[in-house]
This record gives structure tokens, C-alpha cells and sequence, in this order.
């Protein structure tokens, strides 16, 4: 996602640059269109502008507006191409990018488009501009920027959602198999398991058992020597009776 930032921040830089000079690009278009006899159609594609700079562009400053616009629209297809390649496998990210695909075709018509609040780009724009020439034009770059961010948007919400919606499967497995790891290293070092229990118990008994052999053993011997001393009498050497 550091690529995807990165993009979009560049991007974001050129198309603040281009909004200074939204005047000079309305310009622009009016002097091409001209050139091209074609002033009655609004200007409603990529290829439109592409072909009024190519053909009848005749000075640097309308060139230099021109091409950034075209610059602008080709870094947002790359983008996309990006993106794309991504998550292209979840539904909702994969019809953001669509929609963005098919509104940076050089031939899709713009003509309907309007971008809305917080953009203010068609109220720069005279109501018969707005209305008639250049209100798609100017709409086209803020709209797919705003689903280029509804992309981002969502994308890093996904981690979350899978950790919430996935009972028992592998995408949230692995983070909580860690999450638990330590509280079982607890567990395991506090409370000893069933088997050593048991085999504790069996070796406590086991030397219990033992040791009380052993007295019995003892006090056996000691009740076997004090009943021989009753039965025998003192020792005396042998020797004459008086």
C-alpha cells in the first residue's frame, strides 16, 4: 500500500498545480476548438483533447495545460492498472475500478458528468461552460480521485471485516492462533497437564506405600527383638551348681 499512497500523493500534487490553471486549460480549449472549427460540441472525451493538442494546438502555454490534463488521466489509468492487480478478486473494489477504467477511456463520453461538493471546479465555469462545453471535462480527474480514496478506503477496512465475519476459517485463524499463544505458554507453565498429574499422584502414593513398608518392616524387627528378650533370661557361664 506504500506504492499506492505514494501514487496517489503525486497525483494529487499535479492536480492541485492544474487547479490553479483551470482557467488556462478553459482557454486552452476554446483557442483549440476554434483552430478546429469545432466549437458547438461540448469537449466530452479524453481522445478530444488529445487530438485538439496534437493537431491545433499553436503556443507553448496552451501545449503545456493541455498535456497535463493528458498526464494526469494516463498516471490515473496506471493506478488503476495497479490497483487492480491487488484485490481483484473482491466484488466491491473490483467495481470501483470499473467504473474508473471506463471514465479514463479516451473515448467514453463525459458530456453528462458533473463533479459535486466539496468540488468546486463547475462553479468556476460559466452557466452555458458549464452547461454546454467543459462541465465533464473538468469533472472527469476529482471523480475518479474520489473512487481512486473509496478504493483505499475500503481496502483497509478488509483485514478487520475478515477477522469479524469469518467464523472458524483460515483468515482469522492465523492472527488469533498469536493472539492465544501466549495465554496457552501461561497456562501450560502455571497448570501441568492431566498425564503429569496423574503420573505425580501414582509417584506420591508409590513412595507413601514405601515408606510405610519400611516402618512396618522396622517396627516388626523392633517387636521381634523385644519378645525374644522376654523369653531368655539372663546369660550366666557355665560352671558348678551350689
Amino acid at each position: 500500500m506504500k506504492e499506492v499512497a505514494e501514487a496517489l500523493r503525486n497525483i494529487e500534487q499535479k492536480y492541485k498545480l492544474f487547479l490553479q490553471q483551470q482557467f488556462t486549460f478553459i482557454g486552452a480549449l476554446q483557442h483549440t476548438r476554434e483552430a478546429a472549427h469545432d466549437v458547438i460540441r461540448p469537449v466530452a472525451s479524453i481522445s478530444q483533447v488529445q487530438n485538439y493538442m496534437d493537431h491545433h494546438c499553436h503556443n507553448s502555454t496552451d501545449r503545456r495545460i493541455l498535456t497535463l490534463f493528458l498526464s494526469i488521466c494516463n498516471d490515473l489509468s496506471n493506478l488503476c492498472n495497479m490497483l487492480e492487480k491487488m484485490y481483484s478478486d473482491n466484488n466491491t473494489t473490483r467495481d470501483i475500478l470499473e467504473r474508473c477504467k471506463l471514465l479514463l477511456s479516451h473515448s467514453n463520453d463525459l458530456s453528462s458528468i458533473r463533479a459535486k461538493y466539496p468540488h468546486d471546479v463547475v462553479n468556476h465555469l460559466s452557466c452555458n461552460e458549464a452547461r454546454n462545453h467543459y462541465g465533464g471535462v473538468v469533472s472527469l480527474i476529482p471523480i475518479v480521485l474520489d473512487y481512486v480514496k473509496e478504493w483505499v478506503a475500503h481496502v483497509e477496512k478488509l483485514p478487520r471485516e475478515r477477522l469479524h465475519n469469518v467464523s472458524g476459517g483460515s483468515a482469522a485463524s492465523e492472527p488469533r492462533a498469536a493472539q492465544e499463544a501466549p495465554a496457552r505458554a501461561a497456562i501450560s507453565q502455571t497448570s501441568p497437564s492431566p498425564h503429569l498429574e496423574a503420573q505425580t499422584s501414582t509417584s506420591k502414593k508409590a513412595n507413601a506405600e514405601g515408606q510405610g513398608s519400611k516402618h512396618g518392616q522396622k517396627k516388626h524387627l523392633h517387636e521381634t527383638q523385644h519378645d525374644s528378650g522376654k523369653h531368655k533370661g539372663p546369660w550366666k557361664p557355665p560352671g558348678r551348681h551350689a
